[in-house]
């Protein structure tokens, strides 16, 4: 594309002195960017919407049904595609289920304070996860069925440990501030023991678990197990 060097003054008539031609070369391909750019982004958007349409889609059917009953053209036509548009947009089941993965652990995501926002970031991440899963149940059946397959599928075991260990490095982070805050015995092992949150929080996403009232149990003994020292006495 050729850029417009051409400059106008005041008066709207060509600057034979050449004077500001930058400053309107700068503004006329500004101006082609910005349009450009408005062409393209609903587009985008677009492509955003079904994607994520898919996944919730897909999301839903799991929680649902298990994971035995996902069927990739029933998630395809409940959001008015094919199964071609589908593929389009996920190639392989492996990856519908990477984007059903992500969108529940985008819901987790939102239960940690913006940093700075919590004096207490470990406990308020804790008892968020529990307001979630109470109100959200859908999140919980599918992180738990999803959790049971992967005993028997490789590339979802594969999948759910990359998850976990993203999950495992957040955890440590949080439990290594609280210590260093004194909100937390400082013998604990951040390893060990964001471990425990895991296995302790991972359960309650399985239907085992059963009522509400074990999973409130299970919260208030895991607070305190982490529940700091008391000051020694003078």
């Amino acid at each position: 594309m050729m850029r417009a060097t051409v400059s106008w003054s005041s008066r709207g008539a060509p600057d034979r002195a050449g004077a500001g031609s930058n400053d309107a070369s700068v503004s006329i391909k500004c101006l082609i960017d910005i349009m450009s750019a408005a062409a393209v982004r609903p587009a985008k958007s677009h492509r955003e919407d079904r994607r994520e349409a898919l996944v919730r889609a897909a999301f839903n059917q799991i929680a649902e049904r298990g994971f035995e009953g996902l069927r990739t053209r029933e998630v395809a036509a409940e959001v008015g595609l094919n199964i071609a548009t589908l593929h389009y947009y996920f190639p392989t089941k492996e990856a519908l289920i990477r984007g059903v993965i992500a969108h529940a652990m985008q819901r987790f995501r939102t239960t940690l304070a913006p940093h700075g926002a919590s004096a207490d970031p470990l406990r308020r991440h804790l008892r968020a996860v529990r307001t979630l899963l109470r109100d959200e149940p859908q999140v919980g059946a599918v992180m738990g069925e999803l959790a049971l397959r992967s005993a028997r599928d490789p590339s979802l075991a594969q999948i759910m440990r990359e998850t976990y260990d993203g999950w495992h490095r957040t955890l440590r982070g949080l439990l290594k501030r609280a210590a260093r805050d004194e909100l937390l015995a400082p013998e604990l092992n951040s390893d060990d023991v964001a471990a425990l949150i895991m296995a302790t929080l991972t359960s309650m996403t399985l239907p085992t678990v059963g009522s509400s009232q074990r999973v409130d149990q299970a919260f208030r003994q895991l607070e305190r197990v982490l529940r700091p020292p008391l000051p020694a006495s003078a």
